[in-house]
């Protein structure tokens, strides 16, 4: 099992709906809060489920949702398919899409899931598909000192503020047998300092590179905003 066979199935990441729920609201107003312009065309990377994604199309002038795992693709169609400013795309797609087209990307909790190589790859792709001036936004990076123990304690720290208390200390156990768990030990995760993703950023071309307060519920994890330049 790959992490995109672990995304494109059934899975528990989420210990409730209303932790799913509260996630996503989050996440949506992270990202409302980096569109430039009513009018601007934005590409949500890694997507998920996006369930609050309709709040954030009204925001913008097209919203591009772009997940690897096609069983997510279908949910995201049937959810928000009937929105002529939504597009839901494969990262395929993307590569396909016009250069200079977009005025912002955010790829927010996707960098741990690629290697350095993936990574720069689709560096040099949103890149070349942002226009000069556009934003690329790296959210929820994780850093070598970050341990899971404080993830799980900033996960409960959130059930406690979201209400879901119970269901995240429930959670957590089950996540300790669960295949991301086997997934994470056997691939780990892509963590990086912050200089090394400011050298990746500024290796692709990005100039202006900002550390803005980090995507959704956890600050220990880190969010960079850069610049393609004109």
């Amino acid at each position: 099992m790959s992490w995109r066979d672990f995304w494109n199935g059934e899975h528990a990441i989420y210990v409730s709906p209303r932790h799913k729920a509260l996630h996503y609201r989050g996440i949506a107003s992270d990202l409302i809060g980096h569109i430039p312009s009513p009018a601007a065309v934005v590409l949500d990377h890694g997507c998920g489920e996006a369930l609050d994604a309709a709040r954030v199309a009204r925001a913008c002038g097209k919203l591009y949702l772009c997940e690897a795992a096609p069983s997510v693709r279908e949910k995201l169609r049937g959810q928000f398919g009937r929105l002529e400013t939504v597009a839901v795309v494969s990262p395929e797609e993307v590569e396909a899409l016009p250069e200079a087209s977009l005025d912002l990307v955010v790829a927010n909790s996707l960098i741990q899931y690629l290697s350095r190589d993936e990574l720069k790859t689709v560096l040099a792709t949103w890149h070349s598909r942002l226009k000069p001036g556009g934003a690329l936004v790296l959210a929820d990076v994780i850093s070598p000192d970050v341990s899971p123990l404080t993830d799980a304690t900033q996960l409960l720290a959130f059930g406690w503020r979201g209400g879901f208390f119970l269901a995240a200390l429930a959670g957590l156990v089950r996540t300790a047998f669960s295949d991301y768990r086997k997934l994470r030990a056997q691939y780990g995760l892509s963590t990086y300092t912050p200089e090394a993703v400011q050298g990746l950023l500024r290796e692709a071309g990005f100039v202006e590179i900002q550390r803005p307060a980090n995507f959704g519920h956890n600050p220990h994890r880190m969010t960079f905003k850069a610049i393609r330049p004109a």
